[in-house]
This record gives C-alpha cells, structure tokens and sequence, in this order.
C-alpha cells in the first residue's frame, strides 16, 4: 500500500501548480482505501503472492477515477465536507472542483492507454458507464418513490456495486489476463458491493454515529431497501402517510423518527439485513473454491469487514 500511494501519487502530477495543490491535499484526506485492497488482494490470491506493474497501474486508475467521481459527486450534492475534510468545492468552488475531476478521469484513461493496458481501460469503462447510468436511474425513479425491489438493486449494483467488482476483476485481469478468474471475482467484487450498499441504507437506521447523519436518506427522498420492504408490507393508508411524510415532511425531524421507526415496526430493518448477509454468503461461496491463502483469508476479512463495519 506505501508503494501504491506513491505511484498514485506520481499519476496525478500536473504542470499546473494549483492542480498540484489540490492533488496533494486529495491524497492527504485518503479514507479507508478499500478499492486499491480488492485489487492487490485478488492479484496476490491467483499469482501465489505475487503482484506486476499492471496491478498497480490498475489500482492507480480505480483510485483516480473513484476520486474524480467523487470530486464530481459533492459539487452536485453540494456537500462541504468529506470524510470530515472539506470538499473541493467548498475550498476552490464549483468550477475548478468539476475541471478537477475532469483531469483525475483523464489521468486514469491516459495511465492505461500509454501502457496498452486495453484490458483494464475496458473493465473500467464499463464501470465508469454503469455508474452514471445508476445515479440517473435512481434520480429518475426517486421522483415518483413507486421503486421495486428490483429496480432498487439494479440501481445499487450500477452505483456501488460495479466498482468493486471492478477493481476485483481488475487484480485478476491483471496477473491472469483472458482466464475465468476474472470473470469469477467480477461476480465476487459484485456480491460485495452489493452488501456495501445495503449496510450503507442500514446507517440511515442506526442509533450510533456514523459516516452520514440518520434520516439523511429520508430527507434526500431516496429509496432504500428497507423503506421499500416496509412500503410493500403495509395498509394504503400506511403507505400514502409515508409517501406523504418523505415527499413534503422530509425536513421535519419528528416525522422523519416516525417514518423510521414505522420501517424498524415493519421488518424492513431485518429485511435489510438478511439480503446483506446473503449477499455475503454467496461472496464467501464463490472463495470458497479457491484454495487457502493469506490472501484469501484477507479477502474473507474484507467481505465481512464491509457488513460488520460500524461506518
């Protein structure tokens, strides 16, 4: 990981001095750097422990392009913190927070294509396209909150879960380019994702402090899986008084505790947590094949780090 930040390091380097300035404090606010972890792990587990220049490469593109999309994301949540930090719009504007972002994606496509790495730009492409295309199909479906089960997980396995199994099938293609593995742990990188998505909606739920405030998903209007199990398991009159609630009482801290504890009265709480944990399951199934490694007990860690974690 000390090598890796390093090289991320050096791949964000730019002529521009106030690009300098905010690359550097980017890379000084890191948060928990789970996406580069997925890919070393995967490499480490079908190379014998080994990893190559392309794995970091790969791990250096993942990261820069998270980072741009997240550069990106809090200019349109206009968020004015990060991970505790400011955001970059909050200390150099919109603007230059877009422009930045703009630069981290175009750093991450020119570091695969001027080493031929085709295979990887493809894996993230894909990734990058998927999750553009799951941010506008929650923004579409969140104006009318009539969202399925179906849609809500085809809306966090484009958002969240793709990148993960990005950088899974990533480590892979990068030691065994063109075998089943990277198909293999694209699946398990999905499945972990998927769980990632269903403990983030559970914080909007819990009582401790977390990454985000409770309710916060309530006043945002979003549909998340156990507002959508309690909605599904409820009278009409139940459900037009949450619609109702979400859609024009969403800034109402009362209405927002009633709301949540109507979902935690209907199961939509325990809902929740089975799906996560089943997704979890299959995670663990598909390493289950493989045979035993440090780094396969380190990726079992991880898939259970990401249900357990408490932020």
């Amino acid at each position: 990981m000390e090598l890796f930040e390093s090289k991320f390091r050096d791949s964000m380097t730019s002529k521009v001095a106030l690009l300098n300035r905010i690359t550097h404090y980017i890379v000084n606010r890191k948060g928990k750097q789970m996406r580069p972890m997925f890919v070393f792990l995967t490499a480490k587990l079908l190379n014998n422990g080994e990893v190559n220049e392309r794995t970091y490469r790969g791990a250096s593109v993942i990261e820069l392009i998270h980072t741009a999309t997240l550069v990106h994301d809090d200019v349109v949540d206009e968020s004015n913190k990060r991970r505790g930090f400011f955001s970059i719009n909050a200390l150099w504007k919109n603007k230059i927070a877009v422009l930045v972002g703009d630069y981290l994606l175009s750093k991450g496509l020119l570091l695969s294509i001027d080493n031929s790495d085709f295979d990887l730009l493809k894996i993230i492409s894909v990734a990058v396209r998927e999750m553009s295309e799951g941010e506008l199909l929650q923004i579409e479906k969140a104006r009318r909150l009539d969202i399925t089960e179906e849609v809500y997980y085809e809306i966090i396995r484009q958002k969240t879960a793709t990148l993960i199994a990005a950088c899974c099938s990533l480590g892979a293609c990068s030691v065994k380019p063109e075998s089943t593995d990277v198909e293999t742990f694209r699946k398990f990188g999905e499945l972990c994702g998927m769980a990632f998505q269903i403990k983030d909606d559970l914080f909007d739920y819990g009582g401790q402090k977390i990454g985000k405030p409770t309710g916060i998903d309530i006043k945002e209007q979003k549909m998340t899986l156990p507002l959508i199990y309690a909605l599904n398991h409820c009278s009409k009159k139940e459900k037009s008084w949450v619609i109702n609630s979400i859609k024009n009482h969403n800034k109402d801290k009362k209405r927002v505790k009633e709301v949540i504890a109507f979902v935690k009265e209907k199961g939509g709480l325990d809902y929740a947590v089975d799906q996560m944990l089943q997704y979890r399951d299959e995670a663990l199934e598909l390493l289950g094949t493989y045979p035993e490694s440090d780094y396969k007990a380190a990726l079992e860690l991880m898939v259970n780090y990401v249900v357990d974690r408490k932020k």
